[in-house]
């Protein structure tokens, strides 16, 4: 029998190399790369030759029903998953440690076994005891849950498959699973992809809906192989602050519904409460009459959220200004800030620029130029923005305010929370669909970042005169 060779995998991509290096030149990470053994192919473990069957292939219009949905009863979580739990599914959730994975999925099992499902839980971070814990301070150690402690999958596999009425298998984590039939050690790329398959195909042929609970790495990725996201139905990260109340649940791929969906809870002594109006606690704590603030009215996947953007502009002594960034892309704020000092002759390049997103959220669409511009102008001329005004719109090189998409939604949610004007880019010919405003709700609309400038000059003489 040939002697095994090694091989090294990288546990950050799953890239396989022959010889091992201290930096991966798949994906560019360092320290990543360890060694794999590989089996010998011997005799026996040769696959058998099958001979090859036609397709049956067949037409779009198909007579199959929807996939029905079981709703976990947290509807924060509901609508990230886009209506509940698909039987056959499986779901894969990552997050810092300590952010509230485990309470999260506790707390759903509860509520799924309290309305009647049977839910299995297995831990292979804790113990039994310590799960037990968590149940007494989240109030739900009288839900009928079914729990274990392991990490081999091949006790797993057989406890799962007599479990064939199973609702939902919740595996906390999948980085802790172990194959013994894999010559290595928890964790790595070849066991967290096994592990994964084979609960996978588990949940496919009984029906259950399996989540898996992911590690993440410093940047937020969750670890382990890329291929990892590719085999689930749906990616979910539970991001926040640990220092902060607030945490968001941001479903980044969904087979069965919307992605870029977000639910919104806040930590509290007894485990997650749901937000259904994160924008009223998002703006529960602003003073409007400071200057360096703006309300941007963004959109997270269907949901219209108000958010407070704060700008801080520091004198600089001497040396390189700061840019420092929270909740935001630093590499767009630097290109604001040189529009407006190139397009617009405002001056920033002497002070230290701190921006921050208020709540803890995260904001990644071009919406937010706009608002954050306003924000940037307002603590720059030392004159508050209207503080019943929301600003949304797309800037571009030339200083020019773009079109967004969902003007209405964003408008309506600012109209609900009792704003009385927006800030919004000027309306161009597109089609002969008209923008309609909600009632006692002005617009005020801008086509170059320069009008904006004015503006704020302007409030700026008339106080000073």
């Amino acid at each position: 029998m040939a002697k095994p060779s090694p091989r090294f995998v990288c546990a950050a991509c799953g890239a396989v190399t022959p010889k091992w290096a201290g930096r991966c030149e798949t994906c560019g990470e360092w320290n990543t790369i360890t060694e794999e053994p590989t089996a010998a192919a011997g005799p026996g473990l040769q696959k058998p030759k099958t001979t090859a069957r036609k397709l049956a292939f067949v037409d779009l219009a198909g007579t199959a029903e929807p996939p029905a949905r079981t709703p976990v009863g947290i509807a924060e979580l509901d609508r990230v998953l886009g209506g509940g739990l698909v039987p056959s599914s499986a779901v894969l959730l990552g997050g810092d440690p300590g952010i509230g994975k485990s309470t999260l999925l506790l707390q759903a099992a509860a509520s799924l076994a309290a309305a009647g499902h049977r839910v299995l839980y297995v831990s292979g971070e804790e113990s039994i005891e310590q799960v037990r814990l968590r149940a007494r301070r989240l109030g739900v150690v009288q839900a009928r849950l079914e729990l274990a402690a392991a990490i081999n999958l091949r006790d797993i596999i057989a406890s799962l498959e007599e479990a064939r009425d199973a609702t939902m298998v919740v595996i906390d984590s999948i980085q802790t699973m172990w194959i013994d039939a894999i010559d290595s050690a928890p964790g790595t790329v070849s066991q967290v992809r096994a592990s994964a398959f084979e609960l996978i195909r588990l949940a496919k042929s009984n029906r259950f809906a399996v989540v898996l609970v992911g590690h993440v790495t410093k940047e937020g990725a969750i670890a382990g192989p890329r291929v990892l996201e590719h085999m689930v139905d749906a990616v979910l990260y539970f991001e926040g602050d640990r220092g902060h109340q607030f945490r968001i649940l941001r479903g980044v791929k969904n087979r069965f519904g919307a992605t870029d969906e977000i639910g919104v809870f806040e930590m509290t002594e007894t485990g997650l409460a749901e937000v259904p109006n994160p924008s009223a606690l998002f703006l529960a704590e602003r003073r409007g009459n400071v200057s360096g603030s703006a309300v941007f009215a963004g959109l997270e996947g269907t949901r219209p959220v108000l958010v407070e953007i704060q700008c801080l502009l520091a004198p600089n002594p001497g040396g390189a200004p700061r840019r420092s960034v929270v909740g935001w892309d630093s590499g767009r704020l630097a290109m604001l800030l040189a529009v407006l000092e190139t397009r617009c002759g405002l001056r920033l390049n002497a002070s230290d620029v701190y921006l921050n997103i208020a709540g803890g959220l995260r904001i990644t669409e071009p919406a937010a130029d706009l608002a954050v511009a306003a924000a940037l102008i307002s603590a720059a001329t030392d004159q508050p923005t209207d503080p019943g005004m929301v600003f949304f719109g797309e800037v571009g090189l030339s200083g020019e305010v773009r079109q967004v998409a969902q003007a209405e939604s964003r408008l309506k949610e600012a109209q609900k929370l009792g704003f009385s004007a927006a800030c919004l880019p000027r309306r161009v010919a597109r089609g002969n669909r008209p923008l309609f405003a909600p009632e006692g709700l002005s617009l005020q609309e801008i086509g170059h970042l320069g009008d904006l400038v004015g503006r704020f000059a302007g409030k700026a003489g008339s106080s000073s005169a």
